[in-house]
Formats: structure tokens, sequence, C-alpha cells
């Protein structure tokens, strides 16, 4: 199946919430714990932050099914951020990360973006090395959950532009 790619409306930010906690729950059950697991999916955003962070200016950009339903996406700031990357479990392993990573690249170098960096998870860590951002070091934090420290990490990595 081939998926268009397009940017973010606000209707679609109820998708944008969904496909996140699914992408966190089953691929992130991949790498981490079932206590890490349950400790990031409890922070992931709810629709009203894409909607928020459309409006002040972030890119968000989709992969649409045939039906243009949001199947993953990439979210970039103006300072080069970028925050999230995820995509439907139902979806992965098709290269769509590395379509929107693509994409958002091309978005932050007529934006005049000179870097792109990003906190990747185990997960999309080679996703990210794969189109050409080098890995600046590990971050190991923790997650208040349940009222608990929950242990996890994700790693610094930055792609420079032009």
């Amino acid at each position: 199946m081939d998926h268009a790619v397009r940017l973010f409306r606000d209707t679609d930010a109820e998708a944008l919430a969904e496909l996140t906690g699914a992408a966190i729950r089953a691929i992130g059950a991949r790498a981490y714990s079932p206590k890490q697991v349950a400790a990031w999916a409890a922070r992931h955003p709810g629709p009203e932050r894409f909607i928020a962070s459309a409006a002040k200016g972030d890119t968000i950009i989709l992969a649409v099914d045939a039906g243009d339903t949001p199947v993953a996406y990439a979210l970039f700031e103006a300072a080069g951020h970028l925050d999230m990357l995820y995509c439907h479990p139902d979806h992965a392993g098709r290269g769509l990360a590395m379509r929107l990573l693509a994409e958002a690249e091309k978005r932050a170098i007529v934006m005049g973006i000179e870097r792109l960096f990003t906190e990747a998870s185990e997960l999309a860590r080679p996703v990210f090395e794969r189109t050409g951002y080098v890995m600046l070091h590990r971050r190991d934090f923790s997650i208040t959950h349940e009222g608990r420290d929950v242990p996890i990490h994700n790693y610094a990595m930055e792609r420079k532009l032009g």
C-alpha cells in the first residue's frame, strides 16, 4: 500500500494521539520493560498537544493511508528539535519513518534550520542512524509513574543539514 505524505490538520489530532499510544505500547515493548512502557505511555500527549503544537508553528508531517487516516508522523519545532516520530504498529517496517525524516529535512532546510536534533528511543535509533543522524550520547533518566521513578533511556542525536 502506498502512503501519501501531507501536513497536519486539526482534525488529525485524535488519530495522532491514538497512534502514539499504540506505537508506545506495541513497538516500545520490543526494547523496554512493561514498567517502562507503562510510564512512557502514561505521559504521551493527548489530541490537544498536537493542536497547540501546530498553532505555535511546529511542523507536523503525516504519512496517511488510502483513506487519509494518519499512520505515522514526525513533529519538529522551529529550532530544529525533532520532538516526535511515531508509526502505527500495523504500518511499521515499511520505510515510513525514513520517508518522514527525509521530508522533515527538506522542510527544515527551506526554513533555514541548520541541524535537526532529537532524543531517539532504543528502537528509533537505528532509523535515525540510517538517515544520517549521529548519536551524541545516551540519556538515562527517570519518569515518575504511579508514585515511583521508573528508569528509562534514549539517545541524543543530531543531523547537520545543508
